[in-house]
C-alpha cells in the first residue's frame, strides 16, 4: 500500500498551516526554566519510548494505532473534575493534559512536513487557558517527557476528503464518557468524532478495539523497574497514612477522621490522588464490601475495615487493614480475624511463578471455607462464598484494578491478596458473629523465585495492632 495513503486514511482528517509550532529555542528554555521547581521523579521518556515500541511491533503490517486521552469531566454545572489522564494513554506518552491522541504506526509515514512513525497531537499553549487553570506544556515540552519526535498542536484539525479504499487495519481506543462540552474544538471528543466522521465515508474501514486491549493488557501485566519503583512510593506512603491512623483510632471518631488522617499522610509526602474512593467502614458498614460514604461515628466494638491506596505518579497502592476501633479484639473479632489472617497466608504462599492467577484465591477460600465450618458458621464448604462473595487478587498498577490477562503468574507482575469474611447483622449463623467484617489485603510483587510482599509495612498480627494503637498520635490532642 502506498504510503502516503495509509498517511491520509490513518489521519483521516488532520491538516496542518505553516507555522504551526513555535521556535523550539524558546520551548527548551521553558522546560529548562520550570524543571527545577517540580517533581522529577516521573517515569523517563525512555520509558514510554519502549512501551511505544511493544505496540508497534504488535501492529500488522501496514497497520496503526490510535489512542486519546481521557475526556474531561463535569462534576455540577461549571465544575469539572480534577483531571486524571486515561491511565493507557498516560503509559504510551506520559503525558498527563486533555485534548490530545496518540498515532503509532507500524511504517514511518509523512504528516505535513514531519516523517516519523509515532505522532502525538496536543492542546497549543494559550494565555487566556493559562490564566484561568495554569501552564500547558508546549510542544517541546511533551517531545521532553515523552520521546514522541513528532509532536503537533491539535487545533488544526480539519476534515478532509480522503481515499480510504485501502485504509489499514486500525486499532483504536476511543474515549469514554464524552460529555457535551467534549463537542467543543479540540477535546478528546471533537478529536473521536472527527475521527470517525471522516472514517465513515468508506464501507469497509474496521476498528479494531480488542486487539489494543489485549496488547495493553500483555504490556501492563509485567511491570518494569521504573514501574514498581513507582509502586513502592505509593505503598509506603499508604503504610505512612495507616500506621497514623491507627494510632489516632478511639472511641467516639467519625469514618471520615480516620479517613483524613491517613490522606494527609500522603498527601504531605506528595501523593497526588487518592487511587480510588477511600472505604473506612466501622461496625455494619465493615460487611460492605465497596463502602464509600465514610460517615458513621464509630463506637467501641466496632470493628472497622479500613481499605485505601496512594496514588503517586499515576500509580496505585491498594491496602485493607482491620481492627477494632477502641485497640482491643474481641474472642470473636479475634477468632474471624486470625481465620482471615490464615487464609491470606495461604493465598501468599501460592503467589510464585507458573501459578494460575486464580490459585491464591483457591487457597485462601479453602482456609475460610474449613474455618467457618469449624466455628459452626457454615455447614457446608459451598456456603463460604456467603460470607466471603468477592475474589481474592486483581492486577495493581496505573489501575488499582489493573490490565492484565489473568493467565499464568509472571515475574514482575504486581497484584494484591485480600481475602475476608463479612458477617452482617441477621446473618444465618450465632448472633455472636454478627457486624464482623474482616478484610486484609497486601500488595505483592511476584518475583523469579517467588513473591515479594510489597506492603509489609503495616503489621497485621493481632498482637501487632494492639501494640501500635496503644501508642499516642498527634491527631488525639486535635480532637
Amino acid at each position: 500500500m502506498c504510503l502516503n495513503r495509509i498517511a491520509l486514511a490513518c489521519l483521516c482528517m488532520l491538516a496542518f498551516s505553516p507555522g504551526t509550532l513555535p521556535a523550539q529555542e524558546n520551548e527548551v528554555r521553558r522546560v529548562i526554566a520550570d524543571s527545577s521547581l517540580y517533581d522529577n521523579d516521573f517515569l523517563p521518556a525512555s520509558f514510554h519510548q519502549s512501551r511505544r515500541a511493544l505496540l508497534r511491533e504488535a501492529l500488522p503490517d501496514s497497520g496503526m494505532a490510535v489512542v486519546f486521552s481521557a475526556p474531561v469531566r463535569v462534576r455540577s454545572n461549571d465544575v469539572n473534575y480534577v483531571y486524571h489522564q486515561d491511565p493507557g494513554f498516560y503509559y504510551y506518552t506520559g503525558h498527563r493534559q486533555p485534548g490530545a491522541v496518540l498515532l503509532v504506526f507500524k511504517e514511518p509515514q509523512v504528516i505535513g512536513d514531519t516523517r516519523s512513525d509515532e505522532f502525538l497531537f496536543v492542546r497549543r499553549p494559550n494565555a487566556l487557558s493559562e490564566t484561568w487553570t495554569g501552564r500547558i506544556p508546549s510542544s517541546g515540552d511533551v517531545v521532553a517527557y515523552s520521546g514522541v519526535p513528532a509532536v503537533l498542536y491539535n487545533g488544526e484539525f480539519k476534515g478532509l476528503a480522503h481515499d480510504f479504499s485501502r485504509t489499514p487495519y486500525v486499532w483504536v481506543s476511543f474515549p469514554a464518557d464524552v460529555n457535551e462540552q467534549e463537542a467543543l474544538k479540540g477535546t478528546a471528543g471533537w478529536l473521536a468524532a472527527r475521527f470517525r466522521d471522516a472514517a465513515a465515508t468508506v464501507p469497509d474501514v474496521t476498528f479494531d478495539q480488542r486487539s489494543l486491549r489485549r496488547a495493553n493488557a500483555l504490556f501492563r501485566e509485567v511491570k518494569t523497574d521504573s514501574e514498581i519503583g513507582l509502586l513502592r512510593k505509593a505503598i509506603m506512603l499508604t503504610c505512612r497514612g495507616f500506621m497514623e491512623a491507627l494510632r489516632a483510632s478511639e472511641p467516639g471518631m467519625h469514618e471520615y477522621e480516620l479517613e483524613n488522617i491517613n490522606e494527609y499522610m500522603w498527601r504531605k509526602e506528595g501523593a497526588e490522588h487518592t487511587g480510588f474512593p477511600s472505604i473506612v467502614g466501622g461496625g455494619h458498614n465493615s460487611c460492605v464490601l465497596h463502602y464509600e460514604t465514610n460517615r458513621k461515628k464509630l463506637l467501641s466494638g466496632d470493628m472497622v475495615v479500613m481499605d485505601m491506596g496512594a496514588e503517586y505518579h499515576g500509580y496505585t497502592a491498594d491496602i485493607t487493614r482491620s481492627f477494632p476501633v477502641n485497640g482491643r479484639f474481641t474472642r470473636e473479632q479475634a477468632v474471624i480475624y486470625n481465620l482471615v489472617l490464615a487464609a491470606q497466608e495461604a493465598g501468599l504462599a501460592a503467589c510464585v511463578p507458573g501459578n494460575g492467577f486464580n490459585e491464591p484465591h483457591r487457597a485462601a477460600l479453602k482456609v475460610i471455607a474449613a474455618g467457618l465450618m469449624e466455628l459452626g458458621i457454615i455447614d457446608e464448604s459451598s456456603e463460604a462464598r456467603n460470607y466471603f462473595m468477592h475474589g481474592t487478587s486483581h492486577y495493581l498498577g496505573l489501575d488499582v484494578h489493573d490490565a492484565g490477562t489473568y493467565g499464568p503468574l509472571k515475574p514482575g507482575s504486581v497484584i494484591t491478596v485480600e481475602p475476608g469474611i463479612y458477617i452482617r447483622e441477621e446473618a444465618a449463623c450465632d448472633r455472636r458473629w454478627w457486624n464482623i467484617g474482616v478484610r486484609i489485603e497486601d500488595d505483592v510483587l511476584i518475583t523469579a523465585s517467588g513473591h515479594e510482599v510489597l506492603s509489609g509495612c503495616v503489621p497485621k498480627t493481632i498482637p501487632e495492632i494492639e501494640a501500635i494503637m496503644q501508642e499516642r498520635s498527634l491527631f488525639n490532642d486535635m480532637q
